[in-house]
């Protein structure tokens, strides 16, 4: 039997236990009921399931919820709106959601999955570096599907360009390089 403040009170019979507990105007609660002998504590119960409760609530506001975003594509898709759907893959991705690549065919389209194959392998190619392919492409039906997942955690959203500093300042006054030039500009040498 464990008291209310964690002490040990060593192996008691049931109704010395109880007794004890109503002393202190606490609950008798078995903790370890398949120990030999079963282990009690004395608590206050209503206390400790609303403690559970609100531990419990914690621990879902923390949960990560993936949810899946779905990007219809066509196969006679237009090169501008072919990039518009991929940077909003991207996008989806860079905030920790599966997304769901669906290629629809109409007609005398499915007379030709080359089509849709290629499509979606320039989406792979666009947002490689930043996911990875969860469920292969499949033909289902007039519908070809590719379920894409972020490579690692989501990424804290980048400030946009009007908050961000556009220039460092040199203690010389020369020319103001931005600050994104010089740290990801990548450098050839031939």
């Amino acid at each position: 039997m464990i008291g209310p403040d964690g002490a040990q009170f060593g192996i008691k019979p049931l109704p010395e236990a109880l007794s004890l507990a109503r002393e202190l105007d606490l609950d008798l609660v078995e903790v370890a009921p398949t120990a030999t002998p079963p282990v009690c504590r004395i608590m206050d119960y209503g206390k400790f399931r609303y403690e559970e409760s609100q531990r419990l609530r914690e621990a879902r506001k923390k949960a990560s919820h993936v949810t899946v975003k779905e990007v219809k594509f066509r196969p006679k898709i237009g090169k501008g709106d072919f990039d518009t759907k991929v940077r909003h893959v991207q996008e989806f991705l860079e905030d920790g959601h599966k997304v769901k690549v669906t290629l629809q065919f109409r007609g005398r389209e499915m007379a030709h999955p080359e089509l849709g194959s290629r499509i979606l392998d320039g989406v792979l190619e666009q947002v490689g570096s930043i996911a990875k392919v969860e469920t292969q492409a499949r033909l289902e039906g007039r519908n070809m599907t590719l379920v894409l997942i972020p490579d690692k955690k989501p990424v804290a959203k980048k400030t946009s360009r009007s908050d961000a500093p556009t220039s460092a300042v040199t203690s010389d006054n020369s020319e103001a390089v931005p600050e994104s030039a010089t740290e990801s500009a990548p450098q050839t040498t031939e």
